[in-house]
């Protein structure tokens, strides 16, 4: 694989996982500090099962995004009732929890060495594919019954609740369903880098993602992909100038939040444009007329 086929690669699987935020944030409203966790669920399970086991790929990622689902029921069922300020503390302390684990499990996980030699069976067009699908089904889950539902919830909770929603079962939908994205983003980075470490998961990294949300707009699936894809580029393309690369990807944050509070694409699609040519189209035919 040559250097930008790695690079482009390698951003794509975190764009993925950038996109399970949107399906927290965007249409629910639930802030997981944690949800970096569900990544390395993801990527530990199938490096495990890729070293100790002859199954192939796509039944170890199905596996692995099974269990990221598994561990996300198991947190969210007894949280997502609690406030959502709370919700985010909580995922917080499972991430660490699991790094604290993985970390102290030698025997099993490798402990802070991690584990390595996991075969290289990712490829760029598999992960435009994989991304392609994860944007459509995505896309159909905000137009689904769902969907909608959890657009509710995440404007008036209340509201919501008198209006006959189960506003809990709707959360832990929401949960399930994005930790199993971030689960299936995790899976291919192991498959990526041929090597994974719990250090590498914390909660740092959900901060980033969450940070990367707002700066594309938090109601916009396409500017959580146009700034998943600026600031998940954006490292190897300031690789020259090491030292400021954190204070320019800060920069544009602060910059952004200041400036445009609802992102740089705020409400709008990709679609949308589409739509104002139909109009302008339909305009002119009746004009004609």
């Amino acid at each position: 694989m040559s250097y930008y086929s790695a690079v482009l690669t390698s951003a794509i699987v975190n764009i993925i996982a950038i996109l399970s935020m949107y399906t927290l944030m965007g249409l629910t409203g639930i802030f997981s500090m944690g949800q970096a966790a569900f990544m390395c669920v993801g990527a530990y399970t199938t490096g495990m099962l890729a070293i100790h086991s002859q199954l192939p790929m796509a039944v170890i990622v199905l596996i692995s995004i099974l269990m990221g689902m598994f561990c996300a029921l198991l947190v969210g069922f007894p949280v997502v009732k609690l406030r959502r300020d709370y919700i985010a503390m909580i995922t917080m302390g499972f991430g660490e929890a699991i790094v604290a684990l993985l970390n102290n499990m030698s025997n099993i996980t490798g402990g802070a060495n991690g584990i390595n030699n996991i075969p290289r069976k990712m490829t760029l067009w598999l992960g435009v594919i994989v991304l392609v699908a994860v944007l459509v089904v995505t896309m159909n889950f905000k137009r689904s019954k769902y969907g909608r539902y959890c657009i509710a919830v995440k404007n008036d909770e209340l509201s919501a609740a008198a209006m006959g929603i189960n506003v809990a079962k709707v959360k832990l939908i929401a949960f399930v369903f994005a930790s199993g994205i971030t689960a299936l983003a995790g899976s291919l980075l192991a498959y990526t880098t041929t090597y994974v470490e719990p250090t590498a998961f914390g909660f740092a990294k959900s901060i980033d993602w969450i940070s990367f949300v707002f700066v594309g707009g938090v109601n916009s699936l396409t500017g959580t992909l146009f700034s998943g894809l600026i600031f998940c580029t954006l490292p190897e393309i300031l690789r020259f100038a090491d030292m400021y690369r954190i204070i320019v990807q800060c920069s544009i944050v602060l910059l952004v939040v200041n400036f445009l509070p609802n992102g740089l694409f705020g409400e709008h699609e990709f679609t949308d444009v589409f739509t104002v040519i139909k109009r302008v189209v339909a305009n002119k035919k009746r004009g004609s007329l």
